[in-house]
């Protein structure tokens, strides 16, 4: 684990907290009104006439370590990094990794008409892979 990349991420969330948290109209912090005010702001810079992803890595690292920030806040998870390939990631409580980064990229680039919301992302983290839930129902569904 590199702490230089540790220390990039923990950079890039106080940079997303200074930078849109006077931006957006709610309560700006590592909560989910904040993710779903990041959601749509996803949305209206990808729908710039002179948006391209390729030149937006910088600002998918801010706001996927913001995303993973506010993930971990909700849950008790922390950054891990799993390997190269897969690199940064949230541990969760239950052992399950998410990847905010990644789901940022993807909302970057196939938007919410194809079907990639990183408020999902985070809802369904907090709510049923932390908590254990996801694992009980797949679980009682193997049991039938």
């Amino acid at each position: 684990m590199s702490e230089q990349e540790l220390q990039q991420i923990e950079a890039n969330v106080r940079f997303a907290l200074d930078q849109l948290g006077p931006l957006s109209d709610v309560e700006f912090g590592l909560n989910e009104e904040s993710v779903e005010w990041v959601e749509g702001f996803i949305e209206r810079q990808r729908c710039r006439p002179d948006f391209d992803l390729e030149q937006a890595s910088g600002l998918v690292g801010v706001l996927g370590s913001f995303l993973g920030a506010c993930i971990a806040s909700a849950t008790g998870g922390r950054w891990h990094k799993l390997d190269q390939d897969r690199g940064w990631g949230v541990l969760l409580p239950d052992g399950s990794t998410v990847f905010p980064v990644t789901k940022v990229r993807k909302q970057f680039r196939d938007g919410l008409e194809g079907g990639e919301t990183i408020t999902s992302l985070y809802q369904v983290a907090v709510e049923f892979v932390a908590t254990g839930k996801l694992q009980a129902a797949r679980k009682g569904s193997t049991d039938q």
